[in-house]
């Protein structure tokens, strides 16, 4: 909607447009942040837009729509539905294109039911520390083999969670907060401080010193900086406000939570290197299919210049026998086109 009306009026106007898209903790922040300032109405706002005009908040997608009929006399005539599936596609494909993995953490609270933290981990800033993470909530690395231990975050628990601060896991020893193991051994190195603390939801290494990352981990309730260049920060939650907040909520005794907060399940929700082991199949059998389509329309070429040869020697009399061949011909190229087509959708 914002590109049509740009297209149309800004040429003529002295307007500029600006779309941004949020990840769900971030939109969910923002829009926190909103309802906070603007009080009023904005405490029932549920839509998962909002626009601005000039600074001013306008409202949801009903408002701006009055807006830009008052404005400009434009009447918007796709259905929201449409909009909402450009948005869900344009936030998968995001991923799909990504370098970066994404995992899953399905945490209970008190023996509730199991709610889910996706994290994106920053797999080209700090690989091995992602890889580490991420071998954590597989489990595929099995136990150690120095002293045997399941190098698996499923069953651990999230052990500390400090007000205003982070909520911290990962002991996946005795689950008091002095325990934990490496995919690499009793400690790893600090890989890199390139990313900062500075907002809701940075996933990042807890450690007890430089050069001691294990399996314990911690996510922050807000920006951290004072924690930048001290903490291995590697990856950021995606989706799961709700859920950080609930566990921000929760009462504690010395910062141990009162009620239990069990990771149950946990794993690889988006494989960035299998899909892009997906993608360059897709593409050599994309070209593969483009290369027999080439062939055959070469074929098709040569046969009717070999008729039009025909019709010259003959005097324009072409047999029922070419006649039938060509459609055969035609009908060929046309089942490889479609089986094409098919295959790029």
């Amino acid at each position: 909607m914002l590109e049509e009306v740009k297209q149309k009026y800004a040429s003529s106007l002295d307007i500029s447009l600006e779309t941004v898209g949020l990840l769900e903790i971030d939109w969910r922040s923002f829009l926190q942040g909103v309802v906070l300032q603007e009080k009023g109405d904005m405490w029932m706002f549920d839509e998962q837009s909002i626009f601005f005009h000039n600074g001013k908040l306008v409202g949801g997608i009903k408002s701006f729509e009055t807006l830009l009929m008052d404005e400009f006399h434009y009447q918007n005539c796709r259905p929201l539905e449409l909009y909402e599936a450009m948005a869900e596609e344009a936030y998968r494909l995001k991923f799909a294109r990504s370098s970066n993995d994404v995992v899953y953490l399905d945490i209970s609270i008190d023996n509730g039911p199991s709610r889910r933290l996706l994290i994106e981990l920053f797999s080209e800033v700090c690989p091995r520390t992602c890889y580490n993470f991420k071998c954590l909530c597989t489990g595929e690395k099995g136990r150690s083999e120095e002293n045997g231990l399941k190098l698996h975050y499923q069953g651990s628990i999230l052990h500390r969670v400090v007000k205003n601060g982070w909520v911290q896991g990962g002991d996946i020893d005795v689950g008091k907060g002095n325990g934990g193991y490496s995919v690499y051994g009793a400690t790893f190195e600090d890989e890199s401080f390139a990313v900062p603390f500075d907002r809701r939801g940075v996933l990042a290494m807890a450690n007890h010193g430089r050069h001691t990352n294990r399996s314990q981990f911690f996510i922050t309730f807000q920006a951290c900086p004072w924690m930048n260049k001290k903490y291995v920060a590697f990856g950021r939650v995606i989706e799961g406000f709700d859920l950080l907040s609930d566990i921000e909520a929760l009462e504690t005794f010395n910062e141990r939570p009162k009620k239990d907060c069990i990771v149950q399940s946990c794993g690889v929700f988006f494989d960035a290197e299998e899909a892009a082991k997906l993608q360059a199949a897709k593409e050599e059998e994309r070209k593969k299919l483009a290369m027999e389509l080439k062939a055959a329309r070469a074929v098709k070429v040569e046969k009717e210049k070999e008729v039009e040869e025909i019709k010259v020697e003959q005097n324009g009399e072409v047999g029922v026998d070419e006649t039938d061949e060509n459609k055969r011909l035609d009908d060929t190229l046309d089942n490889v086109a479609d089986n094409t087509a098919n295959f790029i959708v």
